[in-house]
């Protein structure tokens, strides 16, 4: 009985060894972006591929601010940052067994709470130019369709105008117009 207990004992510790190992190894490959691209293609891989001199939509204008893909596809916190471990561990092992979607898709939306992490001050600007990120909370309260960052800003299309945030004014005017039927107006 104690010779079971100590094999299983080493097995339980391999074990460990090998999830921390792995969990370091994704936690290395996800913080750079080119390992990201290698899987996701157009327009994610277009995002790395773009010169943060010029940029062409959101996602490469955060590369100007040093932002990494990882940084904007994980959520907050400690909890957040073990999903993406634990995501950048599945497809780390994907891509090293050569048994990932091409394209790749991606498995979790991006949250208000991820675009949060950076922007948490874009409610406390109360004049009636951003009186949509005032609202944004109420609105989402009631109305479980509500939109969300992402909807307005949607960060690997490149029909936006850069003068206003990379925003699209056809697809944000639809957000306008869907919170104000919301309202009633």
């Amino acid at each position: 009985m104690p010779h079971l207990l100590m094999i299983t004992g080493v097995a339980l510790l391999a074990l460990l060894l090998i999830a921390v190992l792995t969990g370091a190894t994704a936690m290395q490959f996800e913080n750079h972006d080119s390992f990201c691209a290698s899987c996701h293609s157009e327009p994610e891989s277009q995002y790395f591929q773009r010169e943060a001199s010029n940029p062409v939509d959101l996602a490469s204008f955060h590369t100007t601010k040093a932002t990494r893909c990882i940084d904007c596809h994980s959520n907050q916190g400690l909890q957040g940052r073990v999903v993406a471990l634990s995501l950048g561990a599945k497809d780390l092992f994907a891509f090293v067994t050569n048994h990932y979607s091409q394209p790749a898709p991606l498995t979790r939306k991006i949250t208000d709470d991820n675009c949060l992490k950076c922007h948490a001050d874009i409610s406390q600007k109360q004049d009636f130019s951003n009186h949509f990120h005032i609202f944004l909370p109420k609105w989402q309260s009631l109305d479980p369709n509500a939109a969300t960052c992402v909807d307005c800003h949607q960060a690997h299309v490149t029909n936006g105008d850069a003068t206003i945030g990379f925003l699209n004014q056809d697809t944000t005017s639809q957000v306008c117009q869907r919170c104000h039927a919301f309202a009633g107006e």
